[in-house]
């Protein structure tokens, strides 16, 4: 006999279903709730409200578990690449070796964006925040791609699939060269995604573009812990949107400006830009702790602690080796840095940190990275978005997929003035 759970409203039980995931989460059925009983769930921010069925991501908050359909996220880093952790997400199992150059094929061949897309940045001031420009761009793709935007033809969602995988880290690094007033650099189809990347932005005209085998570990480490992490703000909202037939690139253009919010994917924007703040006030860091510890004060050491996670954030373990290999192959002195360096032995030997699992996230360590591989603060939300366009994309085509999907449609508790009189505005 399946588990029901009971409500009582006005005198009168109701029983609904329980349900329960896969790895023993359980969650009460209240579709028919408002049929049943006529009242609502309010749960602002849903931070208590399952909004779907997923197949995709399991997160343990308090285990500090993180896996893509199945696969430990530590495993991955160490043995995937990104863009096969990226098949693995959209499709649910990790490819053969036919299957994988065949994608890895699709996404080479597909990274080049038409000359007409390249004069959108000429409307642009040289100041634009790239994430407007990853944004805008993302969703004007979809006027050069009319062919594909039936959601329901398995055909027409692979190629968009594979044109948005391809073209994304094309327009991201376009956004940067406009932000320097560089010219931009064709994708070379000898690299691989990660180094195809690198170069659009880092590379010259006017001189030879030597890779670093490390970076390219990193950005490839980065972009993996970022592909998809469940229910998150940006991804609810490529679910929404695309539950009322959005096509594929509008959907994943309105994810981009989701992330972009600083409380979503601002957060290593955040940890460098209070990085320059204690740098400017001479980068007494003791001073900042104290400050931080202060329940009086308002100042928030950022990157510390994680909403969901409340043991450590396993993508930070696994960050914090790669920022020190970075760090030591690129030599770089940077007194921010140096700054970080010192929270972060704080953080981790602090009992005051200890005690409130404010450990060094995902975000301390991803920052850091950033600045030290020579990526401008700006950029680094964009890299967010680089590296969780394959979840954002498998969540849409589950949600697509699935028969149980209805257009997103949440209700509210109306709070404002009852039925009143209109006056004229002489008597107002």
């Amino acid at each position: 006999m399946s588990e029901t759970a009971k409500i009582i409203i006005n005198g009168k039980e109701y029983e609904l279903p329980v349900i329960t995931g896969s790895e023993g989460e359980q969650a009460i059925d209240i579709a028919q709730l408002r049929a049943l009983t006529g009242v609502i769930t309010l749960d602002n921010g849903f931070t208590s409200t399952g909004s779907c069925q997923s197949a995709i991501t399991f997160l343990d908050g308090e285990k500090g578990i993180l896996r893509y359909r199945g696969y430990r996220i530590e495993e991955l880093c160490q043995k995937s690449s990104f863009l096969e952790v990226a098949y693995l997400l959209i499709h649910g199992e990790l490819p053969n070796a036919a299957q994988e150059a065949e994608w890895e094929h699709h996404i080479t061949h597909h990274s080049m964006i038409k000359e007409d897309i390249k004069r959108y940045w000429d409307a642009w001031p040289q100041t634009a925040h790239p994430m407007a420009l990853l944004s805008s761009v993302t969703s004007a793709l979809s006027t050069f791609y009319e062919d594909s935007h039936n959601v329901y033809d398995p055909r027409q969602v692979e190629i968009s699939i594979h044109r948005l995988i391809a073209k994304m880290p094309t327009v991201a690094a376009y956004a940067y060269k406009k932000s320097q007033g560089q010219p931009y650099m064709y994708p070379i189809n000898r690299y691989n995604y990660i180094e195809r990347f690198l170069y659009m932005m880092f590379a010259l005209p006017v001189e030879e573009y030597k890779m670093n085998p490390v970076l390219v570990k990193a950005l490839n480490q980065i972009l993996i812990l970022h592909a998809d992490h469940e229910q998150n703000c940006s991804t609810s909202t490529v679910r929404l949107v695309g539950s009322s037939h959005a096509n594929l690139f509008a959907s994943i253009a309105a994810g981009v400006t989701a992330l972009w919010g600083p409380l979503h994917g601002g957060a290593n924007q955040a940890v460098l830009e209070m990085l320059d703040k204690i740098h400017a006030d001479g980068g007494n860091v003791d001073k900042w702790v104290a400050k931080a510890k202060d329940k009086d004060d308002n100042f928030k050491l950022m990157g510390f602690g994680h909403r969901v996670y409340k043991n450590f954030d396993p993508r930070a373990l696994i960050l914090k080796e790669t920022a020190d290999e970075v760090l030591a192959t690129l030599g770089v002195v940077d007194p921010r840095l140096e700054i970080a360096r010192k929270l972060e032995e704080i953080a981790l030997s602090d009992p005051y940190f200890i005690e409130r699992k404010l450990y060094p996230n995902v975000d301390f360590y991803s920052g850091i990275i950033y600045k030290a591989m020579g990526f401008p603060t700006k950029m680094f939300t964009v890299l967010f978005a680089l590296g969780r366009l394959p979840g954002w994309i498998a969540q849409w085509k589950e949600m697509i997929e699935s028969k149980e999907t209805k257009i997103g449609r949440p209700r509210q508790i109306y709070t404002g003035a009852t039925e009143r009189p209109w006056v004229p505005v002489n008597k107002r």
